[in-house]
């Protein structure tokens, strides 16, 4: 199985005395593959912090006016709108899977530059559409490329060496947030040439991902197999691998609620009736304060289990904030920009211990899936959360009371529950010679 020459160095092969890995003498700095230099891991991450940034500005910018948009331009039923953008959610969470698997067997940066084609797409419809079937079909297209992006772009910055891959992905998350925050601003200033303007110009990002992912394409990708197997073999595989990890299913299982927790919040406050400006500044808040934990989560950090039980334990306790939110308007807004902190901490916190986890646990040549199965879990935890605690939300201040006294519940049984992996150097080899 071959690595790529970005691989940590602690997963990769020493090569024979006096000879490197691309052939050529030892103490080569730039090593060449079919007479290519290598992409250095300052511009592996570039690439990626800017690709997460102007496809961030471009999603955001969308979906803040997307239903205003379907709602009064178009004139479609309330429910009908609600339908079918939950149907791009659970196509997503379905897909995680199998996107992870392809990710591994054709390579990340195949893998990202598809992702940003479909997405590309998928805005360019649902900037045309005028009946409920193409929006159907651009959500579709989107959840797609949804999935297969998430585990190319965490994937590429998986290969990096360790020095570089948590600042690298504090860096991707902080351009995220970045993202979020200037996105809507930015949507509104292009909805004055219209929604086909603002469509049209997201995705002109999203194609700007691709050309990006091309360019960390390299012959000896990350995921390159020594045989000929047929790409929907190596597919199955991957699958059939992780499932057998029996230690890492079974702490996927335990932090599948992750996703819950960091993304109840978006419904939670909206239907507390707090004012759009006060909400608009709650969700800034939490964007800045999962930007603002980032140089914390690296240096080794995020690989321990305090870090992800701490963010955990702080999206619970923000759902417990929640509850205490007064009626006065100083105190209220207080009290919220204190839920926004540990939301916004909780969702940064657990964000880069779960990429830290996967990193440090899964083969160098199954990342992709391993997030999958932890992405696939999250999202149908999260899918199924939203249904259950709806009509809670709905029921007034007791089922309300009910439903964030049982995310914060949730919370605190997830941190009980997680033991995160052994690196693989720390497990002992069978006599086959494999890891137990």
């Amino acid at each position: 199985m071959k690595t790529p020459d970005t691989m940590a160095p602690s997963r990769v092969k020493p090569d024979p005395p006096g000879r490197s890995r691309a052939g050529g003498t030892a103490g080569s700095r730039i090593p060449t593959q079919r007479g290519r230099p290598p992409v250095s891991d300052r511009r592996v991450v570039a690439i990626v912090v800017g690709i997460q940034l102007a496809i961030s500005l471009g999603y955001f910018a969308v979906m803040a006016h997307v239903v205003f948009h379907l709602r009064h331009d178009l004139g479609m039923l309330a429910g009908t709108i609600t339908v079918v953008l939950a149907v791009r959610v659970a196509v997503q969470n379905m897909l995680y899977l199998p996107a992870g698997a392809l990710t591994d067997t054709i390579g990340p940066a195949r893998t990202g530059a598809l992702a940003c084609v479909l997405r590309a797409a998928a805005f360019a419809l649902l900037g045309t559409t005028e009946g409920v079937g193409e929006l159907l079909l651009a959500v579709v297209v989107m959840a797609i490329g949804g999935a297969l992006f998430h585990p190319a772009a965490q994937s590429v910055l998986a290969g990096v060496a360790p020095s570089r891959r948590s600042r690298g992905f504090s860096a991707y998350v902080i351009a995220g947030q970045l993202g979020a925050v200037a996105g809507p601003p930015l949507g509104l200033v292009l909805l004055a040439g219209g929604f086909g303007l603002l469509s049209a110009v997201t995705a002109g990002a999203w194609v700007a991902g691709a050309v990006l992912f091309v360019l960390l394409h390299r012959p000896s990708g990350a995921v390159r197999r020594a045989d000929d197997r047929p790409w929907a073999r190596g597919l199955a595989e991957g699958v059939s691998a992780v499932f057998r990890d029996r230690a890492f299913l079974l702490f996927a299982l335990a932090a599948a609620p992750s996703t819950l927790l960091t993304t109840q919040v978006t419904t939670v406050v909206p239907l507390k009736e707090v004012g759009s400006g006060t909400t608009t500044l709650f969700f800034c808040v939490v964007a800045v304060a999962t930007a603002a934990v980032q140089p914390w989560c690296g240096g080794g950090r995020g690989e321990r289990p305090r870090l992800l039980r701490t963010g955990l334990l702080c999206a619970g306790t923000g759902y417990l904030v929640l509850l205490a939110v007064p009626s006065d308007r100083y105190g209220r807004i207080a009290v919220l920009m204190a839920a926004a902190v540990l939301h916004g901490s909780a969702a940064g916190l657990t964000q880069s211990a779960l990429f830290q986890a996967v990193t440090r646990w899964a083969p160098p040549s199954r990342f992709g899936v391993y997030l999958g199965l932890l992405s696939f879990l999250a999202g149908a935890v999260s899918l199924a959360g939203g249904f259950a605690l709806g009509p809670l939300l709905g029921a007034g201040t007791p089922g309300t009371t009910t439903a964030m006294t049982g995310l914060a519940l949730i919370a605190a049984l997830s941190a009980a529950a997680l033991r995160i992996p052994p690196t693989r150097s720390e497990l002992k080899p069978d006599p086959a010679g494999s890891v137990r």
